[in-house]
């Protein structure tokens, strides 16, 4: 049996009052800029991780014009570790739009919020609820897991059909009142009680009415993406010494892996190795080392990464780099956005 939506609604509320989370820093002095910088960061990514990264990032960009203002490279700089490295460049855009088009505020309406860069329906509504105090619902993944756990939804929510009936639910749930507490109710139902794994049920407000639990196998619920086998790719990264100590990087295209990002030169065939090396620094290469190898997954496919050390066999200074390079001292790091495993590369000796 299902509960009416105001009792559903109710329920949720009563319960944030009792047990929701209100301390988190994004909680605090809530404006629009800092909910979706939160919102962007915990997309995907857990809050523990986050809240760190939130902090510096605050710090560092403390409103939409300071953020707008930075280079890619400072914005990245900082996203470097958390991942979803376009989350970071949209961010970027998006703030620097928000700034040019509406001199630094906010839109308040759900569909300009959604045609700024890297802001969905989800990511708008709570915006829009939690720092606006208008009625938009979410279904991110912690509400879909609560909604389809709840009504005991069959099928993957990837489904377009599926989404939709979600979204329908969502939007029928949602209160006349209390906007910003139910959307960060909802937001704590799925991520404090109704887990991915061992959902608490037996401290769950919906429980009684839980179409889920009923069925004895929560956890079912919601149903899994058909598996489908990562496909396996292989680079080799070239590891560019000057005896300073100074390694050379390359900035990545904006789209694609690791955007905008800044990594070794790579190459698919490890005999051209040294001849790559020689054709970017424009001197020759001596003393080529393979290092050992690791796998870098990503959500769509397993990287088996083949890192190559070259050293430059002088002690002249280094006065020009070639364009779209960058010389990088890890003994005195610069700036840059770096990918994870480059990162690690860098300052592994």
């Amino acid at each position: 049996m299902m509960t009416h939506p105001f009792d559903f609604s109710d329920t949720i509320l009563a319960w944030y009052e009792a047990h929701g989370r209100k301390h988190l820093p994004w909680q605090q002095d809530i404006t629009p800029y800092r909910v979706w910088v939160s919102e962007i960061m915990l997309q995907q990514t857990q809050v523990t991780t986050v809240i760190p990264y939130y902090q510096r990032f605050m710090q560092r960009f403390p409103t939409v014009h300071q953020l707008a203002a930075a280079s890619q490279d400072d914005v990245l700089h900082l996203w470097t570790g958390l991942g979803y490295y376009a989350r970071g460049r949209n961010l970027h855009a998006a703030a620097q739009h928000i700034v040019t088009q509406w001199q630094g505020n906010f839109p308040r309406s759900i569909d300009q919020l959604t045609e700024l860069p890297g802001i969905g329906r989800s990511t708008a509504g709570a915006i829009a609820s939690i720092s606006m105090g208008m009625r938009a619902p979410i279904l991110d993944g912690n509400v879909k897991r609560v909604l389809t756990r709840f009504f005991a939804i069959e099928g993957w929510p990837g489904i377009s059909a599926i989404n939709q009936q979600l979204w329908d639910i969502a939007e029928a749930l949602t209160p006349d009142h209390s906007h910003q507490q139910y959307t960060q109710a909802m937001m704590d139902m799925g991520a404090t009680v109704c887990t991915r794994s061992k959902p608490a049920c037996g401290l769950c407000p919906l429980q009684p009415q839980c179409q889920g639990y009923a069925s004895g196998q929560p956890v079912q619920y919601p149903h899994r993406k058909p598996k489908k086998e990562k496909p396996e790719k292989t680079t080799y990264l070239l590891m560019l010494e000057h005896p300073n100590g100074s390694q050379l990087l390359q900035q990545r295209p904006q789209s694609g892996i690791w955007g905008g990002l800044w990594s070794f030169p790579e190459t698919q065939d490890p005999q051209q190795a040294a001849i790559l090396a020689e054709h970017i620094v424009g001197m020759h290469v001596t003393d080529i080392e393979f290092l050992p190898s690791f796998r870098h997954t990503f959500s769509h496919y397993h990287l088996h990464i083949h890192p190559i050390r070259l050293r430059i066999p002088t002690t002249s200074s280094l006065h020009e780099q070639p364009a779209g390079y960058q010389w990088y001292d890890p003994q005195q790091p610069s700036s840059l956005g770096l990918a994870a495993p480059v990162k690690a590369l860098l300052h592994s000796r």
